[in-house]
């Protein structure tokens, strides 16, 4: 089921619960735990459930993909408005297996983000890399993500490059 776009923008609705609430996530159960306002630090749960169990009672790597992809995305098109943001490329690196609960935890340095900054000022675009993981309930590192961000000027179009002289 589609969100309205009217509905999302209410004031009342929190990010946390937007995005809860976008369908892939809200058909996957997780809960946000922690989402502070500049993106600087969040905490979402992915329960172990029937529906991303795999057969051997590990938490199914798709579904830990569909939820670690936007993350970084989402937090760079937070922190550098009017840009255009997207995943472009994703490592998943599957260090032992799931079998409870898996919380997605993700910081974005302040050092980072003035290096990007700073990257966008002299060469209109960047390609940041960001490392982040998902901890099952014992706090162990299951899954270590590298999720590298393209991020664009807002008039960008793919395809599209400057003739270099």
């Amino acid at each position: 089921m589609m969100i309205p776009s009217w509905f999302r923008r209410l004031p009342w609705v929190s990010p946390a619960k937007r995005l809860e609430w976008f369908p892939p996530f809200d058909a996957m159960s997780i809960r946000v735990l922690v989402l502070e306002d500049d993106w600087r630090h969040v905490c979402i749960l992915l329960p172990l459930n029937r529906f991303n169990r795999n057969p051997g009672g590990g938490m199914f790597g798709g579904a830990i993909a569909a939820l670690a992809d936007p993350v970084a995305a989402l937090a760079c098109d937070r922190v550098f408005p009017g840009h255009q943001v997207w995943t472009r490329a994703m490592k998943l690196d599957f260090r032992r297996e799931g079998r409870t609960d898996l919380t997605l935890r993700f910081d974005f340095e302040s050092g980072q983000r003035d290096a990007i900054a700073t990257r966008l000022a002299a060469r209109r675009h960047a390609d940041p890399v960001f490392e982040y993981g998902f901890y099952d309930r014992n706090d162990a590192l299951c899954v270590q993500v590298e999720n590298t961000v393209a991020i664009r000027p807002g008039d960008y179009r793919s395809g599209q490059r400057k003739k270099r002289r």
